[in-house]
């Protein structure tokens, strides 16, 4: 079980590998969570608009590790863009959750959903408003930790302009074929910890030929190879099933990817077309 942890820059050890929980329903999802602790998983990641957020809490509660060796992520919704909807949103997810707190919390998107894609403005004063909710769930104690994710460069910085605590995450679409490299050093120069969600590219990578022959190299699968590509980014990575064999394969990564080969996984031609899952990557291509 890979286990290693990174170091937001309040302090605060974050596991690197996560479970994604996107598309898990509220019903299964609790023991999808079970299974993953049981594995050795310690890191879980869910949002306000997966709505499975009462389950995660299940999960977690009833997994038989104490809470605090145990980091839980949820996201305030892309839609939230002022203040008191975004604190009372925060709030509900704690109840939902049943947690005293969250490990970690994050802004879903700088643009909520319907507006992605469709619009320039980047609703700054919106997400500044929500950042002052999470500033102040984190001073009461109810977070551990507070970030971002989906935001680009300009999104960061106007945020940094006012935020009287700096973003500690940003959580983007990265994977093999499709990596925001400048996105990533922007980020990491301001001391911001990257995540990597969609790490297997909704599944595209796994069709992907140029991918399958650098995972057979290392005698790996392409899941892996994706998962440990992230990794050595230096990104969280949050894979997402609800699949027993899948979890322990996924969190089987304690190969080491070449640099000559990083290069050449960085460079893999653009995976254009994502099928049913086009929505976040469309967003993701803009990085």
């Amino acid at each position: 079980m890979f286990d290693n942890k990174l170091t937001l820059e309040n302090g605060i050890e974050v596991p690197q590998l996560a479970l994604g929980t996107w598309l898990i329903s509220d019903s299964d999802v609790s023991a999808a969570v079970k299974t993953a602790i049981s594995l050795g998983y310690r890191h879980i990641d869910t949002a306000q608009a997966y709505e499975n957020e009462r389950g995660v809490g299940e999960g977690v509660r009833e997994s038989g590790i104490a809470r605090e060796e145990i980091f839980v992520t949820s996201k305030v919704a892309a839609e939230h863009k002022d203040y008191k909807t975004a604190s009372a949103g925060i709030d509900e997810t704690l109840r939902r959750t049943g947690l005293d707190y969250l490990d970690m919390m994050i802004i879903h998107s700088p643009q909520p959903w319907k507006y992605v894609n469709q619009s320039d403005d980047r609703f700054v004063e919106g997400n500044r408003e929500a950042w002052r909710a999470l500033e102040n769930a984190y001073k009461a104690g109810k977070l551990r930790a507070i970030g971002v994710s989906n935001f680009l460069e300009g999104d960061i910085d106007s945020l940094w302009e006012t935020a009287e605590i700096k973003p500690m995450v940003n959580q983007v679409l990265c994977h093999i074929s499709n990596s925001p490299l400048e996105l990533i050093d922007h980020c990491t120069g301001k001391g911001i910890v990257m995540e990597a969600y969609s790490p297997v590219a909704h599944g595209e990578a796994l069709k992907n030929a140029a991918i399958a022959e650098f995972a057979e190299k290392y005698n790996v699968s392409i899941a892996q190879l994706c998962i440990r590509y992230d990794i050595q980014l230096g990104m969280i990575v949050l894979p997402k099933t609800a699949n027993p064999e899948h979890m322990k394969e996924n969190a089987e990564v304690d190969f080491v990817i070449s640099e000559e080969d990083m290069q050449s996984l960085k460079n893999i031609k653009h995976i254009e077309n994502y099928g049913e899952h086009s929505f976040f990557p469309v967003f993701g291509g803009k990085f």
